[in-house]
């Protein structure tokens, strides 16, 4: 399956279990991995055979900017139905990050991989 991949999305967002974390909105780091078929877009060059990499990007952002998750195993199972169900995509893999939460880390989050059910 041909894939789409959209690397460390800087978003800001209210996530967390507790205060202060969720006083204000912090730094996420989202990553894409988005399954669809490209070969009618590789063949026609076409943006409309493909989906728009920035419309993406930018509606991931909103999201996440709209949201008040606890833990980032919510907001990435919110952001994977929510493009199953806007966008034409077949499988989607999400990892979620926030950095620099955890002692001597860099960042710490999950990972998902979701596929849209049959209708």
């Amino acid at each position: 399956m041909d894939k789409i991949i959209i690397s460390d999305l800087q978003t800001t967002g209210i996530i967390g279990v507790k205060h202060p974390e969720r006083d204000k909105p912090q730094i996420l780091f989202i990553n894409l991995t988005l399954f669809l078929d490209l070969r009618k877009a590789g063949v026609s060059d076409s943006i409309a055979d493909t989906v728009n990499y920035a419309t993406i990007a930018r509606t991931v952002s909103e999201q996440v900017s709209n949201t008040q998750y606890h833990t980032v195993e919510a907001l990435a199972e919110h952001l994977s139905k929510y493009l199953l169900a806007s966008f034409p995509l077949e499988t989607v893999r999400i990892r979620v990050e926030k950095p620099k939460k955890v002692s001597n880390t860099a960042r710490v989050g999950v990972e998902i991989f979701r596929r849209k059910s049959a209708p």
